[in-house]
């Protein structure tokens, strides 16, 4: 497999978790094992989009139980003789090596992936930013020389960056370095979030400026929060800004 692999440094090693839960793209190469109408192809592919079930295959990293994942598109781009070349927009944790086996399945002939290639997971995009390791290298040596922070920026981003998918809630300045201490968000210390926001959400608080403070799992909805005055909207799960950044402005309970 070749294509998008994002790859977190120092401290950015803190928002990895959230980029497995990160919606991914691929384009793959499938060879079918006889040949069939590029038609019915192309209906079984639709056949496939939305809620699917899958057990992974025998070579994975997790459990091969039964579990539903999200196919969001399965678009045929192309077919010559018996290799179909098709784009799938998929849940995070979607084996397409296993799509291409139940394709098979359901065509009747049976199926194998031949090649696949990924161009996206979550935010990071093939098309927009991509570097290869030769990109990195000859940046990062123009960097020794010239000391421009520019070239580091071509292939390094901020942590934020990664956090653009999940539901995001701002926090006041007040609220920011309690969090940093591992408190749980209350609501008097709310600004502002976003509409889609449900319970047990994975959620990112940035503060007012952008800056990305902790992961946490929401508690409530949007309409919810809005209306809370006291008590926890989210239970910090991963504190991604350093302490003391932020002035203290809380007690501690001793």
């Amino acid at each position: 497999m070749t294509g998008v692999l994002p790859v977190a440094l120092e401290d950015a090693t803190k928002v990895v978790g959230a980029l497995l839960l990160a919606g991914k793209e691929y384009v793959c190469v499938m060879r079918l094992h006889s040949s069939v109408s590029e038609d019915r192809v192309k209906a079984v592919l639709d056949e496939f989009q939305g809620v699917i079930y899958q057990r992974p295959p025998l070579r994975a990293s997790v459990k091969r139980r039964l579990r539903t994942r999200k196919i969001y598109y399965l678009d045929f781009l192309e077919m010559k003789e018996r290799n179909v070349l098709f784009k799938a927009g998929c849940e995070a944790g979607t084996y397409i090596r296993k799509l291409c086996y139940d394709l098979g399945e359901a065509l009747g002939c049976g199926a194998h992936m031949r090649e696949l290639r990924r161009t996206r997971v979550g935010p990071f995009v093939e098309v927009n930013g991509l570097v290869t390791l030769h990109d990195v290298s000859y940046l990062f040596a123009q960097w020794q020389e010239t000391r421009d922070e520019g070239l580091l920026r071509k292939f390094i981003y901020p942590m934020e960056k990664a956090l653009e998918p999940l539901p995001k809630i701002y926090i006041r300045d007040s609220a920011v370095d309690a969090l940093c201490h591992g408190a749980h968000l209350a609501a008097p210390g709310v600004l502002s979030l976003d509409k889609e926001m449900k319970p047990k959400n994975v959620v990112a608080i940035f503060t007012q400026k952008g800056e990305a403070v902790a992961l946490a799992e929401a508690q409530a909805s949007t309409e919810e929060i809005l209306k809370m005055d006291h008590g926890f909207v989210a239970k910090t799960q991963r504190v991604l800004m350093p302490r003391g950044i932020y002035p203290k402005r809380w007690r501690s309970s001793s």
